[in-house]
């Protein structure tokens, strides 16, 4: 206990520094057409999430080397990013490397070919998926927590992984969210915080998914996946270019057009996430999985259409 507390103080205390440091060198997020906030504010404040998964990593043995590998070089070129705006086409390939490492982590590649190829695609998928929904106060903290909070659930059952990085990974959360959830955030998780905690997210899910044997936990990203991918179609019926900066996700919509304060909007995400997440644990041994994974993605897709036409109605 008394190392987790020093851990946690340790952490506060960087998350302070790097944002004055961050003020004094100039790295910031400034709005631009994608953005749902007007002001210039620090960025990369999500660096203490792989910060805090490699204090883990020293003070246990150096455990699971192949994942704090993938996850380091991710968080890295990520960080370039934020700060001097990296080519997209070597962000894909470090991308590339970092979920093969974590795939071979998880032994994926023992088993068939094609899930190996299902898990690439998926992971770096999610991740982008992460990533587009950084994109107002709370949202990352909140949704993070969501999905964090089922898997330390499920790892109390199962111990499909270490419950101190669960717990360490959940801390560096609660700091982020000191300085991020607040009408007016002090900074942002920037690329680096948000592709980050998704590779991490990722990697939990997955290794609970391959220690039960049970598909049905990737639910547990179900509220970030509907938004992400009907997005994704209702630009492409539209005719954009899905590689453009843009402001069409439900919960821009709902932060910008819809005047629904950022915390309500991110908790709102969250909240519905976890009760999803609560409901899967629950009913998991009583009803079948496709018919769970049916009713769930009816009535996340069924909410996420008629908000969004009464949005766009409306305004």
């Amino acid at each position: 206990m008394m190392i987790i507390f020093i851990q946690a103080i340790t952490l506060l205390f960087l998350m302070i520094l790097y944002i004055r440091t961050a003020r004094r060198i100039g790295i910031f997020d400034k709005p631009n057409e994608r953005s749902s906030h007007s002001k210039i504010i620090v960025r990369g404040g999500g660096i203490i999430f792989p910060i805090a998964v490699l204090f883990w990593f020293i003070l246990n043995g150096l455990s699971f080397p192949i994942f704090i590998l993938g996850l380091t070089i991710i968080s890295a070129i990520s960080f370039l990013d934020d700060i001097y705006s990296v080519d997209h086409r070597l962000r894909l390939i470090v991308h590339f490397i970092a979920v093969l490492l974590l795939s071979y982590n998880l032994k994926f590649i023992e088993l068939s070919w094609y899930w190996w190829i299902i898990f690439l695609v998926l992971m770096i998928g999610w991740i982008n998926a992460f990533n587009f929904m950084d994109g107002i106060n709370g949202m990352t903290a909140f949704y993070a927590m969501s999905v964090l909070i089922p898997i330390f659930i499920l790892n109390e059952e199962y111990v499909y992984t270490s419950k101190d990085l669960i717990v360490l990974v959940g801390i560096s959360l609660f700091i982020f969210s000191l300085f991020n959830v607040r009408s007016n955030a002090l900074c942002f998780a920037g690329d680096v915080g948000s592709v980050a905690m998704a590779f991490i997210l990722g990697y939990f899910v997955s290794s609970l998914i391959i220690n039960t044997g049970r598909w049905i936990y990737i639910l547990f990203l179900v509220i970030y996946g509907v938004d992400s991918i009907l997005t994704i179609i209702y630009r492409l019926i539209r005719g954009e270019n899905i590689t453009e900066a843009h402001r069409s996700h439900l919960y821009q919509y709902l932060a910008n057009e819809g005047r629904v304060g950022h915390i309500y909007v991110s908790a709102a995400y969250s909240l519905l996430q976890l009760c999803i997440s609560i409901i899967v644990i629950k009913t998991k041994d009583y009803i079948s999985p496709l018919l769970l994974t049916f009713i769930v993605l009816f009535l996340t897709i069924s909410v996420y259409v008629y908000l969004r036409r009464y949005i766009l109605k409306k305004v």
